[in-house]
């Protein structure tokens, strides 16, 4: 936020051309419907103006020297001349707006997709409001850069040059003494530029912290009231909708100010040319009736492009500034590397880790050479303390983060050769908080995967035990589930995410702590269920509960991110070290 305020104070009111040729290139796509949207902007620009000129020549020609079929005549040009700037104002406004939201619709999708590209360690580090600012309120200001921007400057511009032109032909005299506040205008506009500019930065910073602020705290409700924070939380909430209030009545206070001195100088204006025109007439210079009035309107006409240049140059370097966050986005080189060109067909599932070292932060390791191997189709626990890396040797192996060094296979595969979605695709994760979409219980379970079908789902459901459950629930498949699930228990949600596994048949089963908070008829559903889902496959378990896993192949016992012992859970025992004493401190907690 700073680097933005700080270009802007760089840059002043010079308009960031390479961003605006950047968010250009979304429009090549409809190059035709912003090629006639400029058209009747321009139309719109000479149109408009000629109107005093033919009620100049009425009232000279047809009023003051009787002309009833003149009359009718430019009567009916007048008419036609009106109808036909509505018919183009129709289409400079439809297809300026249906420009802008094409454009945002194909920016945001880009951005969208984008972060669905990143690595975890970019999510560690950004506020979750900062994304949903950038992805949603940000991308609406480019949308303005077409519908009230680039588009109606281009348009005000051009009114503005054609309506002096006309004045000049006119009268040039009366041209001189109409332009006579002009000065203090354009003053008062670079004022209100200046200062508006930088009370809209301010107003998108204060959304921004909004936006930050009340995803988190919907996010951790349980906590806050946990806590009894909520009185605290409330005053933090109330400071910074403060901060968004001021921000906005800023905002409000240099437009209240900004118009009245344009209408005054507006109707300073006209004073001047009703002065003047009137004692040219009155001393019979050739000054007319049909051109005083015909100057009046000029005038009116004139000083509403100067006024609303100045709010559209400041929304376009809005636009511009949100054009900007949102490139930052694009722009991060964050991405999770996908250079596999290989899928893995007929996996086997062994996993050997060699010389892997692996940190969140330069120099802070979590896995400090880690070397261990997994037979296909056996099964592995690990165990150790907070912070032992047990869930970083998951999130490695899955490419969420990248490795610092050292390789990691799968059937003798570098991960890094093999494409993000055949890897994923035969590793499954089933975490101790499972995530639910606010949809139906079959969504939740195929991610809408079109190629598993409600019948493959049921039949699953059936084999692991859990179809009981489903069908216990209101609406039973299509039954629609809270946010998160949260209407759902603990053990309901991993029975789910169990099912959401077993429908997919990976080769690669990892379960980090899945039945560390759950009752205990559940976790027997839920071992019956692993049974099914761990037979023939390799199978990675994490857990703090040692006793449901003395059956594992192989237990490392992690401590800093090294593997301090490595055997069967009866060669452990008898060693009597630390996964010894682990296992019997849990015993003699579960006897007390």
């Amino acid at each position: 936020m700073q680097d933005v305020n700080k270009k802007l104070s760089n840059t002043g009111n010079v308009i960031d051309f390479m961003l605006l040729k950047r968010v250009m290139k979304f429009a090549r796509p409809y190059k035709f419907y912003f090629f006639v949207a400029a058209i009747s902007a321009i139309l719109l620009s000479v149109l408009g103006p000629i109107r005093p000129l033919l009620i100049n020549y009425t009232i000279d020609n047809c009023i003051v020297i009787a002309n009833k079929e003149g009359l009718i005549n430019i009567t009916i040009i007048l008419i036609s001349i009106l109808v036909l700037e509505g018919i183009v104002q129709f289409f400079y406004i439809y297809l300026s707006n249906w420009l802008g939201q094409h454009v945002i619709q194909d920016l945001r999708s880009r951005i969208f997709r984008h972060i669905l590209s990143l690595r975890m360690t970019y999510f560690d580090n950004m506020p979750i409001g900062t994304l949903v600012t950038r992805t949603v309120s940000d991308i609406e200001t480019i949308a303005d850069i077409f519908s009230q921007g680039l588009l109606v400057i281009i348009a005000e511009f051009l009114k503005l040059i054609v309506i002096i032109i006309l004045m000049i032909y006119t009268d040039w005299r009366l041209t001189i003494i109409a332009l006579l506040t002009v000065p203090i205008l354009l003053v008062a506009t670079a004022w209100f530029k200046k200062n508006i500019k930088r009370t809209f930065q301010d107003v998108r910073t204060q959304i921004s912290n909004l936006n930050t602020f009340v995803q988190e705290h919907i996010v951790g409700m349980s906590i806050v009231q946990i806590f009894n924070r909520e009185d605290a939380e409330y005053q933090k909430f109330f400071n910074i909708n403060i901060k968004h209030r001021d921000a906005n009545i800023r905002g409000i206070f240099y437009y209240a100010v900004f118009f009245p001195v344009v209408e005054v100088l507006s109707a300073t204006s006209i004073g001047l040319i009703v002065w003047y025109g009137s004692q040219g007439i009155l001393d019979g210079k050739d000054i007319t009736v049909g051109e005083l009035i015909a100057f009046i309107l000029f005038i009116h006409m004139m000083f509403r492009p100067i006024r609303q240049l100045a709010d559209r140059f400041n929304i376009l370097q809005m636009g511009i500034v949100g054009s900007d966050r949102v490139f930052k986005v694009l722009d991060t080189n964050e991405k999770i590397s996908d250079n596999g060109i290989s899928g893995i067909k007929d996996i086997k599932g062994s996993i050997v880790f060699q010389n892997v070292n692996f940190s969140y932060k330069a120099d802070e390791w979590v896995l400090k050479n880690l070397n261990f191997d997994i037979e296909a189709g056996k099964m592995l626990a690990l165990v150790g303390g907070t912070g032992a890396g047990k869930t970083s040797i998951v999130s490695v192996l899955n490419r969420f983060y990248e490795i610092d060094s050292g390789n990691i296979t799968i059937d003798k595969i570098n991960i890094n050769e093999i494409s993000l979605n055949s890897l994923r695709g035969n590793i499954a994760l089933i975490q101790q908080e499972v995530f639910l979409f606010s949809d139906s219980i079959l969504n939740n379970i195929t991610l809408f995967d079109i190629t598993i079908s409600k019948e493959r789902v049921i039949k699953a459901a059936k084999e692991i035990g859990v179809d009981v459950f489903i069908n216990s629930l209101p609406g039973n498949y299509d039954h629609v589930v809270a946010e998160r699930g949260v209407t759902l228990s603990s053990g309901q949600r991993q029975l789910i995410a169990f099912l959401r596994v077993y429908v997919r048949d990976p080769k690669i089963l990892i379960l980090d702590e899945a039945t560390a908070s759950i009752d205990t008829a559940t976790e027997e559903l839920l071992q019956s269920a692993l049974e099914k889902l761990a037979n023939d496959r390799t199978t990675i378990v994490i857990a703090h509960r040692l006793s449901t896993i003395v059956n594992a192949d192989k237990i490392l016992y992690l401590e800093a991110g090294r593997i301090l012992e490595s055997g069967t859970h009866y060669e452990l025992l008898n060693r009597k070290t630390n996964y010894a004493k682990m296992f019997n401190s849990q015993s003699a907690i579960n006897l007390d």
